[in-house]
């Protein structure tokens, strides 16, 4: 096959083995260190979860890639790219290991969602740096298959994270303070192994930088550019509308799963965390049909077409499956959930990269990146007002729905109107 193939290619690479070892440390730490925050706040017996709290997690979790992430690149540029792995695992560790103490410990929750918060910011910098660096390890004719399969090994190494976690939690009692210590662990060898690579090697070259808050307003300034580029791009303002609100209804939905799992379904929370790792894998599972299925739906369907097919599908199937609040069929809800947001960020995904020009596709995928997660965060926190304590709750079912109907029926009305969505388009 040629990917194996050219995997192969690649991992001859010395320099480029040993930054994909940096990022499969790291991001196995992210995974490890994700679940025990999400655990600790869910199933730990000495908390009592609530929405709220877990829209708490949830913003501790995702913010920071949305607020740090478009200023990230500023700070790369100035620093070192050697250096903020080294440095930021580093202090990663030395954090992580204060989150154990505090979970350990009786602090006021702010203080243990601080220092999470802390370690979720850092991690915004050494995966932003990571993709930087990629181009210094590989020549140009390699360049394209290595930022496929180096991200996607990440994305794995954090699943498989997040799998030692639950297994780590388990053997250890539940204890959440173990599973962090796990995390901070894998950060110090994610450090230790960037020494491996030359200092300089992986940039930026010596150059005359513009002064720090001259180089942030510039970032600013580039942002709000973007977004108006993208307001005069009306396919991918459209899309991006759609994914938007998509997102919000599939935050919503997790947070109502997760008070299923910890309180309706289960009575302890080794069970409540086993339906959660159900649910989760039947998630994962629709994202991994998506990716196979969109490109032929979208052949045939066009690019706005199966995003409202999959706003559709999910409009009638999610309640029909939802409101019975039993495991089996909200399990097949999520695989089916999994799939269709998946399906239609594929699809938003090409509508933007299609629809906006190359020198502002940048800035406006960091807009897009600040809305997905913000999007998520902010469901989160409408269920947190809305949800009752064992997460059965009519109104959030039914008012998803609604809002899923909105999108599929707002695509088929622009289509009809203005033909946005005919073709391939």
């Amino acid at each position: 096959m040629p990917v194996v193939r050219d995997l192969r290619v690649l991992l001859r690479l010395r320099n480029f083995r040993r930054l994909l070892a940096v990022r499969l440390l790291s991001q196995s730490a992210d995974g490890v260190y994700q679940v025990a925050l999400a655990t600790h706040v869910v199933f730990s017996p000495e908390n009592q979860a609530t929405p709220a709290a877990i829209a708490s997690a949830m913003a501790v979790l995702l913010l920071p890639y949305s607020l740090v992430g478009p200023f990230a690149g500023v700070l790369l540029d100035r620093w070192p790219r050697r250096q903020v792995f080294l440095y930021g695992n580093l202090l990663r560790a030395v954090l992580a290991c204060c989150t154990a103490l505090l979970i350990l410990s009786s602090v006021p929750t702010w203080l243990f969602y601080a220092s999470a918060l802390c370690v979720t910011a850092v991690n915004r910098f050494v995966l932003a740096g990571l993709s930087a660096a990629l181009p210094r390890v590989v020549d140009a004719d390699r360049l394209v298959i290595a930022n496929s399969l180096s991200p996607t090994a990440g994305t794995l190494a954090a699943a498989a994270g997040g799998g030692l976690a639950f297994a780590v939690r388990l053997v250890a009692d539940g204890s959440d303070a173990a599973v962090v210590m796990l995390g901070a662990t894998l950060y110090l060898v994610s450090a230790v192994t960037s020494l491996s690579l030359p200092r300089r090697l992986l940039g930026p070259d010596a150059a005359n930088h513009l002064r720090l808050r001259e180089a942030l307003a510039t970032t600013a300034r580039g942002l709000v550019a973007g977004l108006r580029h993208l307001a005069e791009r009306k396919d991918a303002a459209r899309a991006l509308a759609a994914m938007t609100v998509m997102r919000f209804c599939y935050g919503a939905l997790t947070v109502m799963v997760l008070m299923l799992c910890r309180y309706a379904w289960s009575d302890t929370e080794s069970d409540g965390l086993a339906l959660l790792g159900l649910a989760l894998g039947a998630s994962a599972a629709g994202f991994f049909v998506a990716a196979v299925v969109t490109p032929w739906a979208v052949a045939r369907l066009g690019r706005y077409g199966w995003i409202a097919l999959c706003a559709g599908m999910a409009a009638v199937l999610e309640p029909a499956l939802g409101l019975s609040f039993v495991i089996g069929p909200m399990l097949i809800a999520a695989f089916l959930l999994g799939l269709v947001t998946q399906g239609a960020k594929i699809a938003t995904d090409t509508v933007v990269q299609t629809s906006v020009d190359d020198a502002f596709r940048g800035r406006v995928f960091s807009l897009y990146d600040v809305l997905f997660n913000v999007a998520f965060v902010a469901a989160a926190g409408m269920s947190a007002l809305l949800l009752p304590a064992d997460g059965r709750s009519v109104v959030v079912v039914v008012g998803v729905a609604v809002l899923y109907a909105a999108v599929s029926v707002a695509l088929f009305r622009w289509r009809r109107v203005g033909g946005v969505l005919s073709g391939s388009t």
